[in-house]
């Protein structure tokens, strides 16, 4: 779904890591400190002067303790049963080829979320930790082919199969040059 009226899901994003650093108490060279990402692009992020890519949320969900998909829930407004696909949010990191719809209706009470990926050919999204370790995640191939690393661990993933696995270290997705993939990743 585009934005079409009030502020973009950017702006609202940077409304929210704003809120989320300064609740914490944290300035801006702590947390470039804590991140890795450099004082300069947090002030531009949080300043709506740039987009976030899927890394940099990574980085900041990890010192933020949220899954990316919550961050992403907690800059939607209202809360509604059923949300049609027509009226799902999507946001893109054009830079990776990552695109996310998010699924599930955001509810900051309920545990459990569905976001829908895709990824282009030869894309690689990468974390340097998890936001939340010990989060069960399952991600269910629908298109294409998913490699997914954590730590030692290196699984390849194709139509139809599921991915199992408990967030903890560092981890990657990718995809092979020739192919992309689409898959609902879920999270408990």
């Amino acid at each position: 779904m585009d934005e079409t009226d009030g502020p973009t899901i950017d702006a609202r994003l940077a409304e929210r890591l704003r809120a989320l650093r300064t609740r914490r108490g944290l300035t801006l060279d702590r947390l470039a400190a804590e991140s890795g990402i450099s004082r300069a692009t947090l002030s531009r992020l949080e300043n709506g002067a740039v987009s976030p890519t899927a890394n940099t949320l990574g980085r900041l969900c990890a010192v933020y303790g949220l899954p990316m998909s919550r961050l992403m829930h907690l800059v939607e407004e209202g809360f509604a049963p059923v949300v049609r696909r027509a009226e799902q949010r999507v946001w893109r990191d054009a830079k990776s080829g990552f695109v996310r719809r998010f699924v599930s209706p955001p509810a900051q009470a309920l545990a459990g979320e569905v976001v829908e990926v895709a990824l282009d050919p030869g894309a690689c999204v990468a974390y340097d930790r998890p936001a939340r370790p010990g989060q069960e995640h399952h991600v269910a191939v629908l298109e294409g082919r998913l490699i997914f690393t954590q730590g030692d661990e290196r699984h390849e993933v194709g139509v139809g199969d599921c991915l199992r696995y408990l967030s903890a270290g560092a981890s990657r997705f990718e995809t092979p040059r020739d192919a992309g993939v689409r898959y609902l990743l879920f999270t408990l």
